[in-house]
């Protein structure tokens, strides 16, 4: 049953395929009428489109077919614009000349919408004949023509199921019993019945035949196939010749009711044939897979049975081995026993007749020299303590003493330093010339001690020094460790370091030459037994020459080795107090090192300093400094901008002249662009003059800005260079930002090759200093950061202020959709981005806070993502005072109000860094629970527990730290806390 009251009636106006067709709203047909018109009034005068079209805006073009104006969006540019009739829903390619700017009147939603048969799907490929042919069903059925449809769903891109009927024809079924869709039963992922065996079978019912449509080939039509599709575009049948419509009705008439009688009786045959042969189908197959089922199951039994029975055999034989390794173990021991008796009885004869050896004492004794030998040759004398001896001889007898005209240059940098702060303090010219007298006076004193000390320096082997040094400290370091520099030894550390050293080689040369004299001994013995066994030679040597003392001898030389071996002269052993005066000696050594080396790098120091300083006296002995490249660069800048603006003046006439030359205004464009750029370079140029100049002043020549008023140097240095005067708001070829515009006027501009914003602030005189003031001190914040490219803060790029209009714009870069709450709604951040992110934040507030600034206004528009990983702090409004700021309507995140309690509480309390932080631990928890509607403020403490967040333990931990009433973590803290070093 059709429910009258939830029908609508629409036009169709394009199909796409069998089941998907485009169609107005009859309702909407005087809104359509009234388009149409505004269009054939606007459209013939409107500009062309100039550049790359916007894909979201809605422009004019003409349609081949009838040469009528219609509105569109560009989908594509190649050579041609692919374009979408956003009132029809068909699309064709048009030229450039075909195409217009629309006014924002006609900027309204597309008046047509996307349909579909729910529960339909087209059963062929989109190329295949069979689907152009459901296709050309399809559009000689409705197309052109009022049919009733009922909504059933919308889809997540807007297309509409409905259920579509002309009179009591039901236009799905049609096109299912026709084959060219298929469909598809709900929860399910088979075919109906109309679209299974049945339709796969069965021939198909829809002749091939070319439609007799008149007119070109254009958007609808299909090349090369039978089917010749009608050109579709964008108007309704009254638009349209007559002739063409009543040929098209009558058509589709006549073929749609021969193949629904054909269609009818070979469905219902086939349905009832299908229907009694799927049955018996049924139980045949019920059948099979029973018999198979129940052959599996006792195949299954009997591999089991097996099984069971090898595994059983298995088992036998595996106890039958393992009761005879047993025996073989008990046997093995045993005679392993045996065998251990009688080894130990003949080690004891052996021993028996190896001491009464005297082959055996002199292989122990010669073993002993061997290792003696290599204990020498691994310790010849350099000891540690000849290592430690040597590093004093170094340290103390060629150390660098301070050079003679040291004092003197610090007494002349004193007295210069004097003369500079007192020119800097100077307010009238009166007063100067005297100063800057004096000065010179000063500064060549300074220039002659300078002289001196770096003569005497170059002279001094500073660099090689300080080398040398390093390397005794790491070659010393190497062998006792790190020396401990508190405390002072004592003088007397070396003395009694070299009495203990000359003590301990008397000990070491007694030891030693006791050993020598007994080897001596037994090497004469053993020249003696040469001489008496040599037959060949006359010898004195007689028997007991060779017999006597050999026991003795072998006795003392074994003694002395070992002695030698055991000493701990040898080993390197030390007491207790020979420890004490090698530790002393040792740190004694480090310090005149470390004393020697902080005078060497002082002097490397002021040597740097006063070579720059002597450059800085060469560069300006004969001219001082003047802005002279300055006034050039402000000289090319005003022509530069007469020239833009007369640029500006041309384009202008030439766009408001009746003989419309395209050619020519886009000639005069370019002449601005270039213009631009080159005028932004210039600028550019001025910057880093302004910079040369602030050096200069801030260091030799404080004078200048006193000297040349005109060129405003003290402008740039009190704004740390943020301030650009030759800066005007009707330079920039700049687009209005109307979605971001509702608190100030935000435009979007190029500026030196960026993408920038301009944020215009309505000033007056006060309220001029006060954004002077501030954004300095936000720009200063930023730069003063040993590194700037991970600051936390968004930069600061300029500020001027218009000379046509009291605004004052702060330029600042372009990140488009690169808001924390733009990235949130497109695509959330995940768990570990959101720490990345948050890190840069914090860094942010750390820097401002360190400076003395409080943000009071960290809410998710002004906190900037880049690449989805680096967090910065935009900057706040700086028209309005921290108290304002802080209690801003936009200081929400979702349902989270980012404003702390004690604010709250007291109305016109000033905002603190701990406010700032509360609104960080906030925006950290929103971005884990976007969807938390409950209150955070829980008196002393954060309660998670009854929000049902669940939360990791370390994050609930820091946030239980930041959102609390007192004793919030800074941002120091909070980069500190284990949240982020476990990213790390």
């Amino acid at each position: 049953m059709m429910d009258g009251e939830n029908m609508e009636l629409v036009g169709v106006t394009h199909v796409l395929d069998a089941i998907t067709f485009w169609a107005q709203n009859v309702k909407d047909d005087q809104a359509i009428d009234n388009i149409r018109k505004a269009l054939a009034d606007k459209c013939p005068t409107a500009p062309r489109v100039l550049g790359s079209p916007n894909p979201q805006k809605i422009y004019g073009a003409v349609f081949s077919e009838d040469s009528c104006w219609y509105r569109c969006k560009v989908l594509q540019q190649t050579d041609n614009f692919h374009v979408s009739y956003i009132d029809y829903g068909n699309t064709e390619f048009v030229s450039r000349s075909a195409l217009v700017e629309l006014p924002g009147d006609l900027q309204a939603p597309c008046l047509v919408k996307k349909y579909k048969f729910q529960g339909f799907s087209v059963s062929t490929d989109q190329d295949s004949a069979h689907f152009l042919q459901g296709k050309a069903f399809l559009q000689n059925l409705i197309y052109g023509k009022k049919v009733r449809i009922q909504k059933k769903s919308v889809c997540l891109d807007g297309t509409v199921l409905v259920q579509a009927f002309q009179g009591n024809l039901d236009i799905g079924e049609e096109v299912l019993k026709m084959k060219f869709a298929k469909f598809t039963l709900p929860g399910s992922n088979r075919e109906g019945p109309m679209s299974v065996r049945a339709l796969q079978e069965s021939h198909c019912p829809w002749p091939q035949r070319v439609l007799d449509w008149p007119g070109p080939q254009g958007d609808g039509d299909i090349p090369g196939s039978t089917v010749c599709m009608p050109k579709l575009r964008p108007v309704f049948p009254d638009q349209s010749p007559l002739s063409m419509k009543e040929k098209s009705k009558a058509t589709a008439q006549h073929a749609a009711n021969l193949m629904k009688k054909k269609m009818d009786q070979e469905l219902v045959e086939e349905n009832q044939r299908l229907k009694a042969e799927r049955e018996t189908q049924r139980r045949e197959d019920q059948l099979r897979d029973s018999l198979s089922e129940l052959q599996k199951l006792k195949e299954e039994i009997a591999n089991y049975a097996k099984e069971a029975e090898r595994w059983k055999v298995e088992r036998n034989t595996l106890q039958n081995q393992s009761e005879q390794l047993e025996k073989h173990l008990q046997v093995a021991k045993q005679e392993v026993q045996a065998v251990r008796g009688q080894l130990k009885k003949k080690e004891k004869q052996v021993d028996k007749l190896l001491d009464s050896a005297v082959a055996e004492r002199f292989c122990r004794l010669a073993e002993g020299v061997d290792s003696l030998r290599g204990l020498r040759e691994r310790n010849p004398g350099n000891t540690d303590s000849d290592s430690l001896t040597e590093s004093i001889n170094i340290v103390i007898n060629n150390s660098i003493s301070a050079p003679v005209a040291m004092e003197k240059l610090e007494s002349a940098w004193r007295d210069y330093s004097l003369a500079q702060e007192k020119l800097e303090a100077c307010q009238t010219k009166e007063q100067l010339w005297d100063l800057i007298d004096n000065r010179n006076k000063v500064r060549g004193v300074l220039t002659a001690t300078v002289e001196s000390f770096l003569q005497e320096v170059e002279c001094l082997p500073v660099r090689q020094r300080m080398d040398k040094l390093e390397e005794v400290s790491s070659s010393l370091t190497a062998v006792f460790g790190p020396a401990s520099m508190e405390g002072d030894v004592g003088q007397q550390a070396f003395e009694q370091f070299s009495q203990w050293r000359t003590q301990r080689s008397q000990l070491t040369s007694s030891v030693r030459d006791g050993t020598d004299k007994a080897l001596q001994a037994l090497c004469t013995w053993s020249e003696n037994v040469g001489k008496f066994f040599c037959l060949s030679a006359n010898t004195v040597v007689g028997v007991n020459d060779i017999v006597d003392g050999v026991n003795e001898l072998l006795k003392q030389a074994e003694n002395n080795v070992a002695k030698e071996l055991d000493s701990p002269l040898s080993v390197g052993e030390q007491n207790n107090h020979e420890t004490k005066a090698v530790s002393n000696a040792f740190h004694k050594v480090m310090q005149h090192i470390q004393s020697e080396q902080s005078l060497l790098s002082d002097i490397m120091e002021k040597y740097l300093l006063n070579t720059k300083f002597k450059g800085e006296m060469l560069q300006w002995q004969n001219a001082s400094p003047t802005p002279d490249s300055l006034f050039s660069v402000k000289k090319r800048i005003r022509s530069l901008r007469a020239q833009l603006r007369w640029r500006q003046v041309e384009e202008a006439s030439l766009e408001e002249a009746e003989d419309f030359d395209l050619t020519e205004i886009l000639k005069k464009k370019e002449e601005i662009a270039e213009t631009r750029n080159t005028l932004f370079h210039e600028i550019g140029q001025e910057r880093k003059e302004y910079m040369k100049l602030s050096a200069v002043a801030e260091g030799c020549c404080p004078e200048l800005p006193l000297l040349y008023p005109e060129a405003d140097i003290h402008s740039h240095m009190s704004s740390g260079g943020l301030v650009v005067k030759s800066l005007d708001r009707d330079m920039f070829d700049a687009e209005p930002m109307k979605e971001l515009s509702g608190r100030r006027p935000l435009v979007c501009t190029e500026f030196q090759g960026q993408r920038v914003i301009l944020k215009g602030y309505t000033v007056n005189e006060e309220a001029e200093a006060r954004v002077l003031e501030r954004t300095t001190q936000f720009h200063r914040t930023r730069t003063q950061r040993e590194s700037q490219t991970d600051t936390g803060i968004l930069p600061l790029l300029a500020l001027f202020f218009s000379k046509s209009d009291p605004l004052a714009y702060v330029m600042v870069p372009y990140f488009p959709n690169g808001s924390l709450w733009n990235v949130q709604a497109a695509k959330p951040l995940t768990a570990s981005e959101t720490v990345k992110v948050m890190r840069g934040v914090a860094r942010g507030l750390q820097a401002l806070h360190a400076a003395g600034v409080t943000h009071a206004s960290l809410n998710p528009n002004n906190v900037f993502v880049l690449h989805r990983h680096q967090g910065m702090v935009g900057d706040y409004d700086f028209i309005k005072t921290p108290v304002q700021r802080a209690v801003d309507s936009g200081m929400v995140a979702g349902s989270i109000s980012l404003v702390a309690p004690e604010l709250r509480q007291t109305q016109g309390t000033p905002p603190t860094p701990a406010c700032d932080m509360y609104s960080y631990g906030c925006l950290l928890f929103w971005l884990h629970a976007p969807g938390f509607n409950g209150d955070l403020d829980s008196g002393s403490r954060l309660a998670l527990d009854i929000s049902g967040v669940k939360l990791e333990d370390n994050l609930q931990a820091l946030l239980s730290k930041l959102l609390v009433c007192v004793g919030r973590l800074t941002a120091a803290e909070t980069l500190a806390d284990d949240y982020f070093l476990s990213d790390q």
